[in-house]
């Protein structure tokens, strides 16, 4: 096997290359869906030191699957690397402060899309799945990347984060977690109307305490374990005291004010799993900026994560 040479991108350069913007691909915005398959079939069958998994510290998308990676156990399985925090014109890229891509000793993320299917003209994002022995890229699917994490590698047999008999509950769970957590600060912040803004607000505020309501007599979101709905919703509620709510003036009310979803979140960062892949210097407050008047304003919350939880009798 050749050494791979590491390199590194140039500093981030907006005057040079500009912002990001995702290019112009038709179809899909996600268009790689490999899946990894666990009998030995397909094209990309389930061995060990096979994949590598590119990952981004700011991306609440990428570190779920760098949760569910060490939730399953899976370090030795699936290798993992960083991007650098910032993108421009370029995408996302290598640097120094979060080092050299490992594998192919790329510069930029995107030559492994270039790589995958030549004169890619479309968005580069994280997570993304990297198989070596084909050298090209297996999904950047970002919800099928955590599911195959979570079922097709094996791992700790003890974690089991998609229970067969509640899978339909769990994705539809997901499904609301996407339209009211996940993407919930795009879709304020981009709002145009003061009536689109207030009912956008709403909806959020109301999923935020049904969740709340749901977690008083339960640890996790479908009893005692983990599952991919707490992964899939936990990197929001991570940021949505720092960076979301600022951000886009969601609510009044801090995550801290939800005291059963507050402590949940406290729980879930106790794991090692989530702990340890969670780099709170890469969610920035947003630099306030004028709004219109009918926009809520919110302050960043720098809340005591390690505040003691309480949730194990749950």
């Amino acid at each position: 096997m050749s050494e791979i040479t590491l390199t590194y991108a140039g500093p981030v350069d907006f005057d040079t290359y500009g912002r990001y913007r995702p290019g112009g691909r038709p179809g899909p915005r996600y268009p790689f869906q490999g899946r990894i398959t666990v009998d030995g079939t397909g094209e990309f069958p389930a061995e060990p030191g096979r994949y590598h998994l590119y990952v981004a510290a700011v991306c609440p998308y990428a570190q779920r699957a760098a949760i569910v990676r060490s939730l399953k156990g899976l370090q030795d399985v699936v290798s993992l690397s960083y991007v650098d925090d910032e993108r421009d014109g370029r995408g996302w890229a290598f640097r120094e402060r979060r080092g050299a891509d490992p594998v192919n000793g790329f510069a930029t993320l995107r030559e492994a899309y270039e790589a995958t299917e030549p004169g890619f003209d479309g968005h580069v994002s994280v997570p993304t799945l990297w198989d070596r022995t084909s050298g090209r890229i297996v999904s950047n699917d970002f919800p099928d990347i955590t599911i195959d994490l979570g079922t097709r590698f094996g791992g700790d047999p003890d974690v089991d984060l998609y229970p067969e008999e509640l899978r339909p509950e769990i994705d539809a769970l997901n499904v609301r977690i996407y339209e009211y957590a996940n993407t919930a600060a795009g879709r304020i912040a981009s709002a145009t109307t003061e009536a689109e803004y207030g009912a956008a607000r709403r909806a959020v505020i109301s999923f935020l305490e049904e969740l709340d309501a749901r977690l008083a007599d339960r640890r996790f979101l479908f009893g005692s374990g983990i599952t991919e709905a707490d992964v899939r919703l936990w990197p929001t509620l991570l940021r949505f005291d720092l960076s979301d709510n600022p951000a886009a003036g969601i609510s009044e009310r801090p995550l801290t004010a939800f005291p059963n979803l507050w402590a949940y979140a406290r729980d879930l960062y106790r794991h090692p799993a989530f702990r340890e892949n969670t780099d709170f210097t890469a969610i920035t407050a947003p630099a306030a900026a004028e709004t219109a008047a009918w926009r809520i304003r919110v302050a960043p919350l720098h809340a005591d994560w390690d505040e003691p939880h309480r949730r194990a009798a749950v």
